[in-house]
């Protein structure tokens, strides 16, 4: 999508805030005993509260509200009943909701205590290759810098990156284009970023995993279960300078 006006920009900033603000309150919420489910289930009511619905449902019947995912399970978990959270768990939630014709989408990793060291520096690191790809993404540079920055950074801290992963276009859809931006330096790549371009940019870190595979169920991705890999993701509207984030929390 390319913002038009004025009302683009304030629509998406109050979805944005809104999958934001869901995000937040379901990291704040999780214990260890409750289920996925359980969890999901809080996404629900706050979305619906706010006069939201889940993306995954509404454009693809996804069965949960959002994803959750769960220590080797790296993206699109389905949040079910049967599956406990524990102590020490590594945790991705992910929220995409729909409100007035506009998309926001948003995403965090996140331990349980007790803290594990290596998940904490992992953590640490995704936070700043999505950071470092916010630094390079500017109107009218190769849509390419986004995964250079993520590479660059995921090899200084000694993580590998999840390759069949990656950010997209999001707007008046929840993928939009440009359709597959890789987490990766792509030299193939030869598009460019416009100005009012509205993408998210999440980068996956990893252990040692370098791609992900269906589970069996039809959604959820994963790798081998030593590994683990972290996700941050953030919705934006590219300018010739710093991008305005549409997923914050509104004050």
């Amino acid at each position: 999508m390319i913002v038009k006006n004025q009302e683009d920009v304030e629509k998406l900033k109050e979805i944005g805030g809104i999958v934001a603000s869901c995000l937040k309150v379901m990291q704040e919420e999780t214990k260890a005993g409750m289920s996925a489910w359980d969890l999901d289930q809080i996404a629900k009511t706050y979305l619906g509260d706010h006069g939201a619905k889940s993306a995954p449902i509404h454009c693809y019947d996804f069965p949960g509200q959002t994803c959750i995912s769960i220590n080797h399970q790296v993206a699109h978990g389905i949040p079910k009943k049967d599956t406990i959270i524990k102590e020490g768990d590594l945790i991705n939630i992910d929220v995409s909701a729909l409100k007035n014709g506009y998309y926001g989408d948003t995403g965090g990793s996140f331990q349980l205590s007790p803290q594990n060291p290596q998940i904490s520096k992992l953590l640490s690191a995704t936070k700043a290759a999505l950071q470092a790809a916010m630094n390079a993404a500017r109107a009218n540079q190769p849509i390419n810098a986004i995964g250079k920055a993520i590479e660059d950074t995921a090899k200084f801290h000694g993580y590998t990156l999840i390759r069949n992963l990656g950010s997209h276009g999001i707007g008046k859809t929840l993928h939009d284009e440009p359709k597959f931006i890789a987490g990766y330096y792509d030299s193939k790549d030869l598009r460019q970023l416009k100005e009012n371009m509205v993408i998210t940019i999440e980068p996956f870190l990893s252990t040692g995993a370098t791609f992900v595979d269906d589970e069996g169920d039809g959604w959820t991705l994963v790798t081998s279960p030593r590994f683990r890999t972290a996700q941050f993701e953030n919705t934006m509207i590219i300018q010739k300078e710093a991008p305005p984030i549409i997923t914050t929390i509104a004050k």
